[in-house]
């Protein structure tokens, strides 16, 4: 008769999200993402489930200040659709960044999140700011750099 070992779940009292600040300023584009993307996912902690939504809370500040390498500026592409015949849209890195940095970070956090319903809720945990102040410091209970 096998021994069966029973895996303790994480609930949501159990699962105690917590706050980070990460500094974007002078970082790499897709380094910062990766690192914000595992905080999300709750990879960090000793409880992670891959189909439990066991992360903590990230807010971004410095969006604007984010560096990318090479050439992508002027060659990375954003394309968008409006649903009309004729209706996409195509812009650059540099042209987002000038208009909104947060939608960068925004999406590139995205692309490394599970396409699924946990993957989305873990994505509204994230909130990103263009310059160093956001409204959420009572919440704030650490800050990763």
């Amino acid at each position: 008769m096998a021994i069966r070992q029973k895996m303790k779940q994480p609930n949501q009292i159990e699962a105690n999200a917590q706050w980070h600040v990460v500094d974007a300023s002078g970082k790499t584009l897709g380094r910062v993402c990766s690192e914000i993307a595992r905080l999300l996912q709750g990879k960090h902690k000793t409880e992670y489930v891959a189909y439990r939504n066991v992360g903590d809370h990230v807010v971004v500040v410095n969006a604007e200040k984010i560096k990318v390498t090479g050439k992508k500026l002027e060659q990375k592409k954003y394309y968008r659709h409006s649903g009309y015949h004729g209706g996409l849209t195509e812009r650059s890195l540099q042209q987002m960044l000038d208009t909104h940095p947060e939608r960068v970070v925004k999406q590139c956090v995205k692309g490394m999140l599970p396409k699924n319903i946990p993957g989305r809720r873990m994505l509204g945990n994230l909130r990103v700011y263009s310059g160093p102040d956001h409204p959420h410091q009572s919440q704030i209970a650490s800050a990763v750099s």
